[in-house]
């Protein structure tokens, strides 16, 4: 799903507000809902009516987004998790132009699919403090200085560049060896996109309540990985303001009990707009029929678009389309899954 379009969830503490008695809602999700998200009694009735509840949660650090919201659906969570798996199914629509599922390990043909030209970044044009695709400052000197910029084939050896530098970003994630991208240079203020999840990852410390070690599986891994989670790696490009962007995501898939499973999507890359993100969905059975779970999904954003002149009404504007985005999103997910599509 788009960077905009949904906020990270918070997890539990103990203890439980008061709510509709008759909710069918597992009690620690219910808790992340009324506590944390804010969910009112009513609208933990209408989630048990089938219908879609979401709102924005309110941020402390400029330039952050965050959304949330819920739906219940009338169908098994396992054919949700079936679909995200198939991350080119789930994600097909006509705003992804491109996309594709990293191997494991990754290699550089798990790339081939993926397009970068003109609309992407100007390879004739990219230089440190200016160009159309985040990359730190010594890759833009390299590109300066390997590639012949009045050559035919420039552009087609910057795209080449760029793939094997995110190849490599990639490639240093997953094995937790040195070389990740830490810090952006393509524009006037340095972006530091480690720090930015750090940020982001710190102002949600209850998010562990539900799954014990996720916190630090999303900070250091690999080194801190689950042994009970299932991870995957995928890229994307899709449409979005006024040119398109590529992304790398990071998707972890555990399940605490039998009737809850926790997904957690982190951004690891970004060719632009995004400075950090983490989404979590919850899909969790209802407790009055096995062929019903509910799905609270969300996101917290940071964008550095979304700072200084103007950025209040920026943001509005943003948490607006993120809020309509979220109830287009899940309304499809539980029209796809309900007639089995």
């Amino acid at each position: 799903m788009k960077p905009w379009r949904s906020c990270i969830l918070l997890a539990v503490g103990i203890g439980l507000p008061a709510v509709a008695q008759d909710s069918d809602i597992d009690l620690r999700v219910r808790a992340v809902l009324t506590r944390h998200l804010k969910f009112s009694t009513e609208d933990l009735e209408q989630l048990r009516r089938n219908r879609i509840v979401k709102h924005r949660i309110e941020t402390q650090t400029p330039g952050e987004v965050a959304v949330v919201g819920a739906v219940r659906v009338n169908a098994r969570k396992a054919a949700f998790f079936a679909r995200v798996r198939d991350i080119a199914r789930f994600k097909s629509r006509p705003d992804v132009l491109q996309i594709g599922r990293f191997s494991d390990p990754p290699a550089l043909d798990d790339l081939a699919g993926l397009t970068v030209d003109k609309n992407d970044f100007d390879v004739r044009d990219c230089h440190v403090g200016d160009c159309g695709i985040r990359l730190p400052a010594d890759v833009i000197r390299r590109l300066r200085r390997d590639i012949n910029m009045k050559a035919p084939d420039a552009q087609a050896r910057g795209a080449a560049l760029f793939k094997q530098v995110l190849f490599d970003d990639v490639t240093a994630y997953v094995s937790g060896a040195p070389g990740r991208l830490a810090q952006y240079d393509d524009g006037a203020r340095p972006i530091r996109p480690l720090e930015e999840f750090d940020g982001i990852l710190a102002a949600t410390p209850s998010i562990g309540a539900l799954v014990a070690g996720l916190p630090e599986q999303l900070k250091y891994f690999p080194s801190a990985r689950l042994p009970e989670a299932e991870d995957f790696l995928y890229w994307s490009k899709e449409k979005f303001g006024f040119a398109p962007f590529i992304t790398v995501t990071h998707v972890t898939i555990v399940c605490p009990s039998t009737e809850t499973c926790v997904m957690t999507t982190k951004n690891v890359y970004s060719s632009r707009y995004l400075d950090a993100s983490l989404a979590v969905a919850i899909a969790s059975d209802a407790s009055t029929s096995l062929d019903a779970f509910y799905l609270v999904y969300g996101n917290r954003s940071r964008a550095n678009a979304l700072k200084g002149s103007f950025s209040g009404l920026r943001r509005s504007l943003v948490e607006r389309r993120a809020r309509a985005s979220i109830e287009d999103n899940l309304k499809t997910i539980k029209i796809q899954l309900e007639k089995g599509l």
